[in-house]
């Protein structure tokens, strides 16, 4: 049986909605941000805290986990800014209670869902799993620290993990019924698409005047489904014994403007967005691109679904939202 933890979130939800058709899947979450609908009804759901150390007896002590997956980070990078001791206690010192009592019951393959927001801001045109890491927030740090943790793990208690980076995760289930729902909603393709929807009034595109093709920042999107597949292939390669300690980014390679995203949508829909150029924010950096070659060199993933394709699925479930 696979533990997902965070496994009621955006992300989490789409990786078991995918591993329920192979494995028997538990679902731990408070559902602080998560939503108990977005859980398929074949895995098993706790409501309860990853750092709780009764909820974890339980859930070790009663059903045989062969291995956790971990989606339940907060994941804010403004809020981490301002509540760093959230930030630090959900999912450093949480993480470690997680941590101590896989190793109390014998438990020793872990999936971490990174960022790639431990690299900072990096001075290369490919981020790739050699670039210097440096966060420039506690959300980014706190990442990092588990994955020094994990490292110290691995050598202290033979724990064996792979940690997946990626920065912007995107669309909905290719079924309409479950997608990115967020309370508040900070990231660019829901909020355009609320935008054509008539639920929001405006869009704010912070920056024309980057040193892009077209002016504005490039971001790295991948699909939700296919980074599902990616923490998949890589719980793949801890059971089969393949893979015992591994960093892997998750990128498409290429990168699309702002500008690029809010003409995809417009294109999709048939609508015209309500657009206003604003002042860069600080921190923002013109290009953050990531490399997947070393994964797909190590076990075949690739993301496969184009930026159209993740808006007309992200479209679809927008339309038709139901939690």
């Amino acid at each position: 049986m696979i533990l997902v933890v965070g496994g009621a979130g955006y992300i989490g939800s789409h990786l078991v909605k995918e591993l329920v058709e192979t494995e028997e899947v538990i679902v731990l979450d408070n559902l602080s941000t998560g939503h108990r609908e977005a859980v398929d009804q074949r895995a098993v759901f706790v409501k309860g805290d990853l750092g709780d150390k009764e909820d974890l007896d339980m859930i070790f002590s009663s059903y045989p986990i062969k291995a956790v997956m971990h989606f339940a980070a907060y994941s804010l990078v403004g809020e981490s800014v301002v509540e760093p001791a959230k930030y630090y206690q959900n999912n450093v010192a949480a993480t470690l209670t997680l941590l101590q009592t896989m190793m109390k019951y014998k438990v020793k393959n872990f999936i971490f869902s990174s960022t790639a927001a431990t690299y900072g801001i990096p001075d290369v045109e490919i981020i790739d799993e050699t670039t210097v890491t440096s966060p420039i927030n506690p959300y980014g740090r706190s990442k990092l620290m588990i994955e020094q943790i994990l490292a110290d793990f691995r050598n202290a208690y033979g724990l064996n993990y792979v940690v997946l980076r990626y920065f912007n995760a995107a669309g909905a289930h290719g079924s309409g019924e479950i997608g990115e729902s967020h309370n508040p909603e900070t990231h660019l393709i829901p909020i355009v698409l609320q935008q054509l929807l008539g639920t929001r009034e405006k869009i704010a595109v912070f920056g024309s005047d980057y040193d892009t093709h077209d002016g504005t920042c490039i971001r790295d999107y991948i699909h939700v489904t296919d980074l599902a597949n990616a923490h998949i292939r890589a719980l793949e390669a801890l059971l089969t014994g393949k893979k015992s300690a591994e960093v892997y980014n998750l990128g498409n390679g290429l990168g699309y403007s702002v500008k690029e995203v809010i003409e995809t949508c417009e294109k999709v829909t048939g609508l015209k967005a309500n657009v206003e150029m604003a002042d860069r924010r600080a921190g923002d950096p013109a290009r953050l691109v990531a490399s997947s070659e070393k994964i797909f060199g190590e076990l075949g993933w690739k993301a496969e679904r184009n930026l159209e394709q993740i808006i007309a699925t992200a479209w679809e479930w927008h339309q038709n939202q139901k939690f």
